[in-house]
């Protein structure tokens, strides 16, 4: 994928640098002047108008929306969608002080998180997909997005998976089934989703289902959890026993067993009422044949015997296999979370600053120079 950067590419009109005198004696160089002048800047080159809680005079979005006003008369660029998305995003990210990762995510990177349904509450979402952060301890970064139903992003601020299953066990206990207008079956697909896309430990993330396949474009981080996604997504197609018997041999010889008796207890849980008749639906099936306890135990025995190292080598050994009907793409341990800031919990510094010392000029006096 092209890694294209939208903000301040304008050479014609540089960005200023907001500097504001200190009582130091220096410049003072705001970044988060810069952020919200950048946000301001890309509305006016489409056209838009930023919201209105941003219009107050001295904001930083509207100076360089009315900076990119004069700059842009008469030539802005189309506003589709996922523009009016990325310049939402990038001021959620803004307000609320959280890393935006401007180089991967993209109006065009946003496109293809494009799905029909909601993963976690199956509804279809008709275009009305509320993109949101999997790993709420990251920031609005490329493998950390997902699109949601309005329920479901709502939600979702400050969860994490085990919060996820406490909020699950809560739904299951209420008298209408639901917390936080969630039932139990879709805490539990969301709490799968956010283990997805955060790291975990390799025995930990060994032991957990995989009740939600993660949307296009979601990075799956723990490599036990990549090997579980793609043989879950093997049997989408036909040819998928053929693929098995291949990653079986290359298997140690003491976890075939258990990897047979894993795929032969998960298979009927997906075919028991019939082949299904559309994507979804299997979709659908796939995900639920892991809410069975008896596959989830057969599953913990077989990847509980792997190492870490092993799991590599292996899921390494299955993507040359293929998918059938979809690209996995894989990535290097060092560069996966890049732009996440999980360091940080996702957050940028508090206003960054960059000092640089300045020195007025001093007048000189006249010189007397005798005759």
């Amino acid at each position: 994928m092209a890694q294209t950067s939208f903000a301040f590419d304008d050479l014609s009109a540089p960005l200023p640098a907001s500097p504001c005198r200190a009582p130091t004696g220096h410049w003072v160089v705001d970044t988060d002047f810069q952020t919200g002048y950048g946000i301001g800047w890309d509305h006016a080159r489409h056209g838009l108008l930023p919201p209105q809680r941003h219009l107050l005079p001295g904001n930083p979005l509207r100076q360089g929306w009315q900076a990119g006003r004069r700059a842009f008369a008469g030539r802005t660029r189309p506003a589709h969608a996922e523009v009016q998305t990325w310049l939402q995003l990038r001021i959620e990210a803004w307000e609320q002080g959280l890393v935006f990762e401007d180089l991967l995510v993209t109006p065009h990177f946003l496109k293809q998180l494009g799905a029909t349904h909601c993963p976690v509450s199956r509804e279809p979402l008709n275009g009305q997909a509320h993109v949101v952060r999997l790993n709420q301890a990251a920031g609005y970064a490329a493998g950390n997005l997902a699109g949601v139903c309005d329920r479901v992003a709502k939600a979702l601020p400050g969860i994490t998976g085990p919060s996820a299953l406490a909020a699950a066990r809560q739904a299951s206990t209420s008298e209408d089934g639901l917390f936080r207008q969630l039932s139990s079956e879709e805490w539990a697909r969301l709490a799968g989703l956010v283990w997805l896309a955060t790291p975990l430990p390799h025995e930990d993330a060994a032991q957990l289902p995989l009740r939600a396949l993660p949307p296009n474009r979601v990075r799956v981080l723990n490599p036990i959890q990549g090997l579980q996604v793609w043989l879950t997504l093997q049997m989408e197609l036909d040819g998928w026993s053929q693929r098995l018997n291949r990653l079986a041999e290359r298997l140690p010889e003491a976890s075939r067993l258990a990897f047979r008796v894993f795929v032969g207890g998960f298979l009927p849980r997906v075919w028991q009422s019939g082949r299904p008749v559309d994507a979804e639906t299997l979709k659908q099936r796939l995900e639920d044949a892991w809410a069975d306890a008896r596959v989830l135990r057969r599953w913990q025995h077989f990847a509980l015997q792997l190492s870490a190292a092993q799991t590599e080598r292996l899921l390494c050994n299955a993507l040359s296999l293929g998918v059938s009907g979809r690209r996995m793409q894989q990535h290097a341990a060092a560069g996966a979370t890049d732009g996440w800031a999980l360091e940080s919990g996702g957050r940028t510094e508090p206003r960054v600053r960059a000092r640089v010392q300045f020195r007025p000029m001093l007048r000189r006096k006249p010189s007397t120079a005798s005759v």
